[in-house]
């Protein structure tokens, strides 16, 4: 199965929260309620590097792919 880049997930546990998902490497799972991340990968030094410099771009794809996917929900 091929997964899309990102996923929309909420949970009823945490009424405020909204949840993207990022199916990529780097993996991660972003709350967008208070920007807290939890990464799926662990990580060595090289990684960490590229993780750092990736990190803003990443967080910056998943707020515009929940930007545009509530706008599909008002149109």
């Amino acid at each position: 199965m091929e997964l899309p880049k990102f996923i929309l997930g909420d949970n009823t546990k945490y009424p405020n929260a909204i949840y993207v998902i990022h199916t990529e490497f780097p993996r991660f799972i972003i709350n967008l309620e208070n920007d807290e991340v939890e990464w799926l990968e662990e990580f060595d030094q090289h990684d960490q590097k590229e993780l750092e410099s990736e990190t803003e771009n990443l967080i910056e794809e998943a707020t515009a792919f929940y930007d545009n996917e509530i706008a599909q929900y008002e149109a």
